[in-house]
């Protein structure tokens, strides 16, 4: 085990604290966000003239929409840690100007140590002074001061906007609405599985969404994507029939069988006791491939459960 002196840590770098951390409270499934703490042996830049935090002045700043110009005195892989002007606070990476979507670990450390020691400004998406966290986003800032508000103040659940792709991670994508952003949980992407929020949009896209819930107090809004389109389960016995014969597209493999897609958001399962391995494939997965097209017959439909039991067609 190392020593203490043994330990290495880049110049303004801190110990790791998730990404993304502000986001987590809009869904009871993600990680919720927690301040970095100091540790010994991990001296960040400017650590001896920590600031005293306004919280007076913080609020006015997140009350009002109102941009800052703070110095970035450390970092970690999650983001930056900026300070001044009464002010201390967190930026995620994906509110950073300058760091590309898909930057590799490497990437993003020379990004981030980048920012050390410059001025840059900020707004304040988040501040909870019981728990002495604040959230900031340099992307925020572009907007302009008291863009937010105006923007919150038309906000309305079930509305339909127009907005494009900031950044996709393993929970979710955030979309751009002009000044704020929200985000489409995995769950809301698709009527059917998603693997990755990859698979189903990039960024930069634009795309037309639905508003699920605005919180203007803590500057959170979910989106939904699926719900541009009527859910294809709802209708699916008016299209499908049990003993119908279809084509479908292998969508993954795994020990007790074969996922497939008939249509967009419809997906079935063609169990392993349907199908007849030849003797030369050892396992499913060498014997079908994902995206290959197969023939199934229709065994039975669920739709309460959103269960659709298939056989696969084979010929000798």
């Amino acid at each position: 085990m190392l020593s203490k002196k043994e330990i290495s840590i880049p110049e303004g770098e801190i110990p790791e604290m998730p990404d993304e951390s502000w986001w987590a409270a809009v869904l009871s499934d993600e990680e919720s966000y927690t301040t970095p703490r100091k540790e010994s042996g991990a001296r960040t830049a400017s650590q001896s003239a920590v600031t005293a935090i306004d919280w007076p002045f913080v609020q006015r700043l997140y009350e009002q929409d109102e941009i800052v110009s703070l110095k970035v005195h450390g970092f970690n892989r999650g983001g930056l840690l900026v300070q001044g002007c009464g002010v201390q606070g967190f930026v995620p990476v994906s509110h950073l100007i300058d760091m590309p979507n898909t930057a590799t670990d490497d990437e993003r450390r020379r990004v981030l140590a980048g920012y050390v020691d410059r001025d840059i400004e900020l707004k304040v998406i988040e501040c909870e002074q019981a728990q002495e966290r604040i959230v900031l986003s340099e992307r925020a800032a572009l907007a302009g001061e008291g863009k937010r508000r105006v923007i919150f103040g038309a906000l309305q659940e079930n509305a339909i906007l127009t907005g494009k792709v900031t950044n996709v991670t393993d929970f979710g994508v955030f979309i751009d609405l002009g000044g704020v952003e929200g985000l489409i949980h995995v769950s809301e992407l698709s009527w059917g599985r998603v693997h990755h929020p990859s698979d189903v949009l990039s960024v930069d896209d634009e795309v037309q969404v639905m508003v699920l819930q605005v919180c203007e107090e803590n500057a959170r809004i979910a989106l939904s994507l699926k719900r541009m389109t009527p859910n294809p389960w709802e209708s699916l016995n008016i299209r499908y029939k049990p003993g119908d014969i279809v084509s479908a597209k292998v969508t993954s493999t795994t020990r007790y069988g074969a996922f497939v897609r008939l249509e967009e958001g419809v997906e079935g399962l063609i169990h392993l006791s349907s199908i007849k391995l030849p003797p030369d494939f050892g396992h499913l997965s060498d014997f079908m491939d994902i995206g290959q097209e197969v023939i199934v017959r229709i065994l039975h439909i669920d739709t309460e459960r959103r269960r659709l039991g298939l056989g696969l067609v084979q010929t000798e």
